[in-house]
């Protein structure tokens, strides 16, 4: 594979990330214990529908009209997944679109949110809302921030788990940026290398009890067979998967919060096994992004593959705004492009 690290400046320490790519394919590019940090859409009209999604009752014909609309025309029976439950009340999706910014303060390889500063980068992520908001007026924008908390690095580390887990003065300063736009979530992403999803997630509980913090986990950097992360592409099971919505759904249960979204990244068959195993629960929306760059026909190819013909519940899409210039025909795919998939995406990842 044509793989390589990335290298992340530390004000305290220096490690390289085990960020891959593989133009082979169509590749990805890519803490504990908190301090005191803590603390539905008609199809025609945004407030309505941002109204319906801070209701205290789902309106479950609105769901299901939504849900419908997502399928967008598939012929397939798959789209919408049957037998779902319906969410909490608060739940995001799908009344709204989440379009997110992703990334790492400490490195500006790792994606546009570490890239720019924070009121440029914010200003860039406007403008990717009022796109979205233009391909589908129907459907509102919830903006997000998507911070690497748990980064896979090359550099074994003390303990020989090849992940860093980032301070939480970080985690503290995304949730500030966030801050700087209204009702703007945040989800933290955990690439766990040679460590566990079950030692890292409760970690950042104090977090996850925020009502505007979600989760993502992405099984590139989960290294079961031993492999340095980045040598290979690693994999989660269903149970991981699990594993996390049942601890997720808890979080929500015992503190009286609005569904949590629970983002699983995907560009390989092996990334994610025995899919219909995953347990679907009213307390947590499960998005399968599909995380692969390239031309647009090769991550249309990605997504019909191992996202559409393995469904679950939601799904997501990322655009990389370099990588995918590489190869011809050299652009990125548009909303226009992306709202003819079946089914569409309801989280838009930009990296």
């Amino acid at each position: 594979m044509n793989k390589y690290f990335l290298i992340l400046g530390l004000a305290v320490a220096s490690f390289s990330v085990g960020c891959t790519e593989n133009p082979s394919k169509a590749g990805s590019g890519k803490t504990a214990a908190v301090n005191d940090s803590s603390k539905q859409a008609s199809d025609s009209s945004a407030t309505s529908g941002e109204a319906a999604a801070n209701s205290s009752t789902i309106d479950t014909a609105l769901y299901n009209k939504k849900m419908l609309a997502l399928a967008n025309g598939d012929t397939t029976g798959r789209w919408p997944v049957k037998n779902t439950p319906y969410p909490k009340p608060g739940a995001i999706l799908p009344f709204k679109r989440i379009v997110a910014y992703y990334g790492n303060l400490y490195s500006k390889r790792m994606g546009i949110l570490g890239e720019l500063p924070p009121k440029e980068m914010l200003s860039k992520l406007d403008q990717e809302v009022r796109r979205w908001e233009k391909a589908d007026p129907n459907t509102p924008v919830q903006p997000a921030l998507h911070y690497i908390a748990v980064v896979a690095q090359g550099d074994p580390g003390k303990d020989g788990k090849y992940r860093y887990r980032m301070p939480f003065k970080q985690i503290d300063s995304v949730l500030a940026i966030s801050k700087m736009r209204k009702d703007m979530i945040v989800f933290l992403d955990i690439q766990v290398a040679l460590s566990t999803i079950k030692d890292e997630l409760p970690l950042l509980e104090q977090y996850l009890k925020l009502p505007n913090v979600h989760l993502g986990i992405d099984p590139e950097f989960s290294m079961k067979g031993g492999n340095r992360p980045g040598s290979k592409i690693g994999t989660y099971d269903a149970a991981d998967l699990n594993y996390c919505s049942d601890y997720l759904a808890k979080l929500v249960r015992d503190n009286n919060l609005p569904p949590k979204v629970f983002v699983i990244h995907r560009f390989t068959e092996k990334m994610l096994t025995n899919y219909k195993n995953i347990k679907l629960r009213p307390e947590v929306q499960v998005v399968i992004h599909m995380d692969g760059w390239g031309e647009p026909d090769l991550k249309l190819g990605t997504y019909r593959y191992f996202v559409r013909n393995q469904p679950v519940q939601f799904t997501g899409f990322k655009i990389f705004y370099k990588n995918d210039l590489k190869k011809s025909p050299h652009r990125l795919m548009t909303p226009e492009e992306l709202m003819k998939l079946k089914p569409q995406p309801i989280y838009i990842q930009y990296q």
